[in-house]
């Protein structure tokens, strides 16, 4: 029998390391108000403490846990903190984290139904709960034309919403022929800065990504119309009702956009907020933000699954089998831009199940009454105002001192570490932001947040 070493972590050296990682996340949580929120390192600061060169030799697990403490948390910007109150929640949890756990140990690569058929079959089974569980139109369920699939990010379902109104646009010319210089997409000035870059990337311009009307007359080719449920500066909400009535009239592929607000759809009384999503081509929502599901996880559906697939399937002879052929199945390569993907439902699957729709519900509903509150406290207060609307759990407020005010607050109160806030420019004026999304925000954290920002507020102003 060999003696060969085999470099390989055991399995008894699996379970040991891996029960200390566990205990370290599970510490970790427990004591994450104790770090300051945004890392306060300089640049180059991580790159410095580590060595110059790799290990010629392996290095024992507990050594590399401990350089995690000791190197690498200092650099970490806690987006898990209950006093994390910046750009957008990118909230995690217990379920969340291990069912991510579980799809890494399954290592499995989903990129057709024969190379796993769970990862893809519970993807298409979870994607059609939430269908109803948001409320969305029936043809985005697979048993109609439609069907769901999870992306990465909500920048590559624009992406592939884009690609699909193109081609459809062209009579599927475009992908053979190229760009012209005359396929046109639509977006407000608030809509995702992620549409600009899909618009690059398409081959359509970043010229041709127009923010007003431009006359078919023009004889430019109108493709898309994307409008936002939740624009990421300040909470706005696009007329849907509107704006879909117009793409219908001129066959215009409408894709709404939710990446976060779209989480509010889980309680019946924020559904109005999306209506006219009836009008749309695709829609997608982020999980990752405000659904307790683990960076990456966003769910894209469309209305005609046969436009999204026609759009990007390429099926190599390497690529074949029996179960693609027969037509019965689903190939979720064909609805992305990547061929291979991640069992990323089991963690939608595992946070679905533990928290119940009732459970998640109770936490959108105490998120969004806790930004309420602090849009109240803002309301009432002479040195502040309300910048825009508050529909849920994004408040825009700033010091009526004015910009250099506001920026003084945000400085101090960031580093401080005391909590984290973003900033906005809307009506040309700097603009403070706090969202309450964060899994284990509570009112006293909120409450914390108001009275720091009074005190900065109070010094600035002096």
């Amino acid at each position: 029998m060999s003696n060969e070493k085999s470099f390989h972590m055991t399995p008894d050296e699996f379970r040991r390391h891996g029960h200390a990682v566990v205990d370290w996340i599970a510490d970790y949580h427990s004591r994450i108000e104790s770090f300051p929120v945004l890392s306060q390192v300089k640049p180059g600061q991580i790159r410095a403490s580590l060595p110059a060169n790799p290990p010629a030799h392996g290095e024992p697990f507990d050594v590399l846990l401990k350089d995690v403490e000791k190197l690498i948390l200092p650099g970490v910007t806690h987006w898990q903190s209950p006093n994390f109150f910046a750009y957008f929640p990118c909230n995690a949890s217990g379920p969340g984290i291990l069912g991510d756990l579980l799809s890494s140990g399954l290592g499995v690569q989903g990129m057709l139904w024969s190379t796993s058929p769970a990862c893809t079959e519970l993807e298409t089974h979870v994607l059609d709960w939430l269908v109803s569980m948001l409320g969305l139109p029936e043809k985005f369920l697979s048993s109609s034309a439609g069907g769901g699939v999870i992306q990465d990010t909500a920048s590559s379902a624009a992406l592939c919403a884009l690609l699909a109104a193109r081609e459809r646009a062209t009579n599927y010319t475009s992908n053979k022929k190229g760009c012209d210089g005359r396929i046109v997409a639509y977006a407000s000035t608030q809509t995702h800065s992620s549409l600009e870059k899909a618009a690059m990337i398409a081959g359509l311009g970043v010229e041709n990504l127009r923010q007003i009307e431009v006359d078919k007359l023009a004889g430019l080719v109108p493709s898309l119309v994307c409008a936002t449920v939740g624009t990421t500066s300040s909470n706005a909400m696009d007329p849907i009702p509107a704006i879909g009535e117009i793409c219908r009239q001129h066959n215009l592929w409408l894709h709404v956009d939710a990446a976060m607000s779209g989480t509010a759809a889980l309680c019946p009384e924020f559904r109005h907020l999306q209506d006219g999503v009836e009008f749309a081509d695709s829609y997608n929502f982020n999980p990752h933000k405000w659904m307790f599901t683990n960076f990456d996880c966003n769910c894209f559906w469309v209305a005609d699954r046969k436009a999204l697939i026609q759009t990007l399937s390429i099926l190599p002879e390497y690529l074949r089998n029996q179960a693609t052929e027969s037509g019965a199945v689903i190939d979720y390569r064909d609805w992305h831009i990547q061929l291979g993907r991640r069992f990323r439902s089991l963690k939608l699957w595992f946070v679905i199940r533990h928290y119940g729709v009732e459970g998640l519900q109770h936490h959108i509903r105490r998120h969004v009454e806790l930004a309420q509150q602090f849009a109240g406290w803002v309301r009432d207060d002479n040195n502040f105002e309300l910048a825009a609307p508050a529909p849920l759990n994004l408040v825009c407020f700033r010091h009526k001192g004015g910009d250099a005010v506001n920026q003084t607050i945000l400085d101090r109160l960031n580093r401080s570490g005391d909590l984290f806030l973003t900033h906005t420019k809307l009506n040309g004026k700097l603009t403070l932001r706090l969202c309450v999304g964060q899994t284990n925000t509570q009112a006293r954290h909120v409450e914390k947040a108001w009275k720091r920002i009074k005190e900065e507020a109070k010094k600035a102003a002096a």
